[in-house]
């Protein structure tokens, strides 16, 4: 089934819009007619890609370089969406910055890895959740890794900041589920991007799974409406392994049990 994406216009906001998945993004969500702010560290890609997408589809595309771990980045995506009615976060810029054994790391740029995994989506999702709540709907896609389902070495923090962005999207989506705002944290596996083939990955190995872009996008906004977690499929029995596939099911027995602790209906 296709999603009606006009529900989540007229304006979406794509943090790590410039390539491979974000860049999937853009041109589905554009090609829906849906307007468009992009933001991206790098200026090259990022300006190709808002250009690609203008000509392409005709919609409106405001491009932001913009290094998320700045302070004041909320207020700097805020200058350009401000005024705009945004219906849509896809928050894609997860990436990992930084891989060390912990005890001996840099510690600032593990807060480096932390900043940009959960504090800015946290920052941006306060932000345009609030107005969507208010307005009684609109979607709130974050984009995960498997690496949240285990710890893993030298990218210990990066796992954790993954598995907390899991379970804040399911309690999220518990919270906003009564008020029409669509939360979806969509956990990618292995996926052929341009930042997967500068980190020298080997994509090529027998029997590996691996996503494409188009393929990701397309099932992270046909599951939106459903929430709260979806793993790409090919990787379910990893996840399984590591603590189970039906989340919407546990977060919502979960929710009753705590309401009936605090004293709820």
């Amino acid at each position: 089934m296709t999603t009606d994406l006009t529900e989540y216009g007229p304006w979406a906001v794509i943090a790590g819009g410039s390539e491979g998945v974000g860049e999937a993004f853009a041109h589905r969500l554009a090609a829906a007619g849906l307007n468009l702010v992009l933001v991206a560290r790098k200026e090259g890609p990022l300006r190709a890609t808002a250009e690609a997408v203008r000509a392409v589809h005709g919609v409106e595309v405001e491009a932001l370089a913009l290094d998320l771990l700045l302070p004041d980045a909320l207020d700097r995506i805020r200058g350009v969406t401000d005024g705009r009615e945004v219906g849509l976060l896809v928050y894609n810029a997860g990436a990992n910055t930084y891989g060390h054994e912990f005890v001996t790391c840099d510690l600032e740029r593990t807060r480096e890895v932390l900043d940009l995994n959960v504090t800015r989506q946290l920052e941006l999702t306060h932000h345009y959740g609030a107005a969507m709540k208010d307005r009684g709907r609109g979607g709130l896609l974050l984009v995960g890794s498997l690496a949240g389902y285990v710890g893993q070495p030298e990218i210990s923090v990066y796992a954790a900041a993954k598995a907390f962005a899991r379970v804040f999207a399911e309690g999220l989506w518990s919270e906003l589920q009564p008020y029409g705002v669509h939360v979806l944290h969509l956990v990618l596996g292995v996926t052929r991007t341009p930042a997967m083939e500068r980190a020298g990955l080997r994509l090529d190995l027998p029997g590996l799974a691996v996503d494409e872009p188009d393929a990701v996008v397309e099932a992270g906004l046909t599951h939106l409406p459903q929430g709260p977690v979806l793993v790409m499929p090919g990787n379910d029995q990893l996840v399984l392994a590591r603590g189970g596939l039906d989340r919407a099911k546990l977060v919502t027995r979960a929710a009753e049990g705590h309401r009936r602790l605090v004293g709820g209906s």
